[in-house]
């Protein structure tokens, strides 16, 4: 999975750029606050990707004895990072730029520079969006889970943030044509800054859902419920399993699920026996539930 999210956020950080790019220069000719704000959404998810990709290589690193599970978790502290450059960069940005222009009320000039460039960037975000979209699904399929939940329940940061960022790259620039458009139809340049405090207000949104995620991962979060349940019915289908005392699991990578669990074993066993249930045990739990990395066990007698 890994390989393919590097991917997909190397074509959102190229287009973001390049869109980025000309947002600003379109911007400054035509002096739409709306395009302005737009150029700071684009630059702020150009940062953000690149993050993204940062993370993803420092996360992928071995285990070693200071970090004996690995680097997984760096992708949900650099994500955390990423909302926060989104919310300084993009929205603060956004919201006074719409703000000033609203108190200035100069008029804008360049309205068709400015059209053509969210026409522009409409389609450049469109196949970003398009080309995230279709790898997400197929993730979803494989996984056999509805889309919708397959991206609320997907603790990979790499899919909801250039998932997110597209799509709101695309709303983004709604608020902006509609901004430009009043703006010039009715000489008010107040719609133009009113656009631009919208996509900075979108931007808030955005940073927010994305750090509290990224939250409840990094302080230690479970597996869902579905997947807590499957584990445990892998365990207790054994006859020498009484029942599962205690399951606790925590996410410590994106697709790396730590599993422990106190068990009830029949009184009979032998040691040997112990220990071929215990891998025979982590096998079936590493099948049932593919992200499973470790296993620990504590079995007790009944």
């Amino acid at each position: 999975m890994a390989g393919g999210s590097k991917k997909t956020v190397l074509v959102a950080v190229g287009a973001n750029a390049t869109i980025a790019v000309v947002k600003g220069v379109a911007g400054a000719l035509s002096g739409s606050s709306s395009l302005l704000a737009e150029a700071a959404h684009s630059v702020a998810d150009t940062s953000n990707q690149v993050m993204l990709l940062v993370s993803i290589s420092l996360g992928d690193r071995e285990a070693d004895e200071e970090h004996p599970f690995g680097y997984g978790k760096e992708r949900f502290f650099w994500t955390l990072l990423a909302a926060v450059l989104i919310f300084l960069a993009g929205a603060v940005f956004s919201v006074g730029q719409g703000v000033l222009e609203i108190v200035r009320r100069e008029q804008e000039h360049g309205f068709w520079l400015a059209i053509g460039t969210i026409a522009f960037a409409a389609v450049a975000e469109g196949i970003s969006f398009t080309r995230a979209m279709r790898q997400t699904l197929g993730e979803a399929r494989s996984a056999q889970v509805p889309f919708v939940k397959y991206i609320r329940e997907s603790k990979d940061p790499t899919v909801k943030a250039v998932i997110s960022e597209d799509a709101t790259d695309l709303v983004g620039l709604l608020f902006a044509a509609a901004g430009v458009t009043l703006a010039e139809v009715t000489g008010n340049p107040v719609f133009d800054g009113a656009g631009a405090v919208l996509v900075g207000v979108l931007l808030v949104v955005v940073a927010w859902l994305l750090g509290h995620d990224t939250k409840g991962l990094l302080i230690g979060e479970a597996a869902p419920r579905r997947e807590r349940d499957t584990l445990r019915r892998t365990i207790e289908q054994h006859d020498e399993v009484e029942c599962v005392r205690d399951l606790r699991t925590m996410y410590v990578g994106p697709d790396s699920l730590l599993v422990a669990a106190r068990v009830d074993l029949a009184d009979d066993l032998s040691a040997k026996r112990i220990e071929q249930l215990a891998d025979e045990i982590e096998r079936e739990l590493k099948r049932a539930v593919p992200t499973v990395g470790e296993v620990f066990l504590d079995p007790t007698g009944g």
